[in-house]
């Protein structure tokens, strides 16, 4: 089953979606889309963010 990320289920003003087949490529999408569109570096994430960002995926359907 997809596995599907909403920016905005994290309290954030941002339309997007992501979505993948697992939550290891869901959680890549998402630090690409933190750099390109938020300006954050993903390798300076905390992992107390990283945890709220892995409960926010939800299963699609």
């Amino acid at each position: 089953m997809a596995k599907v990320l909403r920016c905005r289920d994290l309290g954030l003003n941002c339309p997007k979606e992501m979505r993948a087949e697992s939550e290891e490529e869901l959680m890549k999408l998402a630090a690409q889309h933190a750099e390109q569109d938020h300006g954050i570096a993903a390798g300076t994430i905390p992992p107390s963010i990283l945890a709220m960002v892995k409960a926010a995926i939800k299963d699609e359907g």
